[in-house]
């Protein structure tokens, strides 16, 4: 309850890439969110989420989960004056993307809607826990791998200063967490026993 990813075709990418809406007591929390293309999906869209924050009443927030992420933010901004979360390792990127960061956070931080971010390894990046659903957000360096799996991203994909070895260290707080789900940007979603999904990228059962 409260919680829904959607997904969207993404012209750059050429595939569905996912999104997700949190609605909480006190704010709506939209995670990664794009705009369907097609005209009517769109309409259908935007009658959809102007339903809800008009019901709900309260803040609109955005969080990217990577900078790569920013999307459809702007439209979110100047729609419903959403203010915008970026991390700041992102700052300066989700700045140069969406016109604008409200607010900065650092490291392991509390946010709207009781989500917790957590850092993955990858400066620009973060991942978002939220308790009360059990649910893990990830962006581009956890991706769905089908089956109910999951899998670190390419390597092509991380900095001469990274690598998946470095991701791996920095996900391990993640392996504390009571995950169910993992809900992510690329690939199909993992919906039931998210923790052994996790446990899986660092070769345990």
């Amino acid at each position: 309850e409260g919680l829904w990813r959607w997904s969207s075709h993404f012209g750059e990418w050429g595939h569905e890439v996912g999104s997700v809406y949190l609605e909480t007591d006190d704010a709506i929390v939209l995670i990664d969110p794009l705009v369907p293309e097609e005209a009517a999906d769109e309409a259908r869209f935007w009658r959809a989420l102007d339903r809800d924050v008009e019901r709900h009443g309260g803040p609109v927030h955005v969080l990217t989960t990577v900078f790569w992420h920013v999307r459809s933010t702007p439209r979110m901004v100047e729609r419903y004056d959403a203010c915008i979360h970026a991390s700041s390792g992102a700052r300066a990127a989700v700045l140069r993307r969406a016109g604008r960061v409200d607010q900065v956070y650092r490291g392991a931080a509390k946010l709207p809607g009781g989500i917790t971010a957590y850092p993955t390894g990858s400066r620009s990046e973060s991942a978002f826990w939220i308790p009360a659903q059990r649910t893990l957000v990830t962006g581009d360096v956890i991706q769905g791998a089908g089956a109910g799996g999951l899998a670190l991203c390419p390597a092509s994909w991380l900095t001469a200063q990274n690598s998946l070895g470095r991701l791996r260290e920095q996900l391990q707080p993640l392996r504390a967490l009571p995950i169910e789900r993992v809900i992510t940007s690329h690939g199909a979603p993992v919906l039931a026993n998210g923790h052994v999904a996790i446990e899986a990228l660092f070769g345990g059962a």
